[in-house]
């Protein structure tokens, strides 16, 4: 396991003017991987343009990878875990104690969340698997690492696909979760690390907004279109029209 960071970025704010500028910055922590048998998987929605500078500088195929954190059911902005595509869960059993979460309401939540998955697969994925990582170096990509529960759900899926090595980068991270991640990885690349004991991702960005389904979809079109024929046929994507309501 191997920790790369810039360390005059070490505890800043708002060093990244948005999402697509600050993958711009980590393809420079990344040109070992440009144009070799590597992956990117991108978490939706907000490592989707993140994801997109990189495999545009460095040339290698970009995916999604569709995780979801379990939504506390009296505060759906905060998560108590995360769950994989497979519909395996992660679960911060600490803050469920401390909820008072009954067998219940935990299985309620799964089950929605699994809802969630599978229409946003279909969405931004066809329906399709993900293609074979045996033996391939995937590179994970998030627009940040807070709690960390949908990266680590995200990491244990691919582990299951037997690559040769998993990179996580992702712009900025909490210290506690960056130090949580390390032992799961072969490299984590988190060029803004903060410490202190409360953490934003927002604050690295001075423009942050919540992405929505269509701006997603035009970023993996963009992307398909502009690396047409460039990609292996297992690393094609799959790009459609955005449903008439988010999911």
């Amino acid at each position: 396991m191997k920790l790369i960071e810039e360390h005059k970025l070490r505890d800043s704010h708002h060093i990244f003017k948005d999402r697509r500028d600050a993958g711009r910055y980590l393809a420079r922590e990344l040109t070992a991987y440009k144009e070799t048998d590597s992956i990117l998987l991108a978490i939706p929605s907000g490592g989707v343009p993140v994801t997109f500078e990189i495999s545009k500088a460095l040339r290698i195929p970009m995916e999604v990878i569709v995780v979801r954190k379990l939504q506390i059911p009296f505060n759906p902005e905060a998560g108590f875990g995360a769950m994989g595509p497979d519909g395996d869960l992660i679960l911060n059993e600490g803050l469920m104690a401390h909820l008072n979460l009954t067998e219940e309401e935990v299985e309620t939540q799964a089950k929605k969340t699994l809802e969630v998955i599978r229409r946003r697969e279909q969405l931004f994925r066809g329906g399709r698997p993900l293609p074979p990582l045996n033996k391939k170096t995937v590179i994970l990509v998030d627009d940040g690492l807070a709690s960390g529960y949908t990266m680590r759900a995200a990491v244990r899926k691919v582990r299951k696909m037997l690559p040769e090595e998993v990179v996580v980068a992702v712009p900025t991270g909490a210290w506690r979760t960056v130090d949580l991640m390390l032992p799961e990885v072969d490299v984590l690349v988190c060029l803004n690390v903060r410490t202190g004991p409360s953490f934003a991702v927002a604050d690295a960005y001075e423009h942050w907004y919540d992405l929505n389904d269509k701006e997603v979809l035009s970023l993996l079109s963009s992307n398909h279109s502009n690396n047409s024929g460039s990609f292996p046929k297992c690393c094609k994507r799959w790009h459609g029209k955005p449903p008439s309501k988010p999911l």
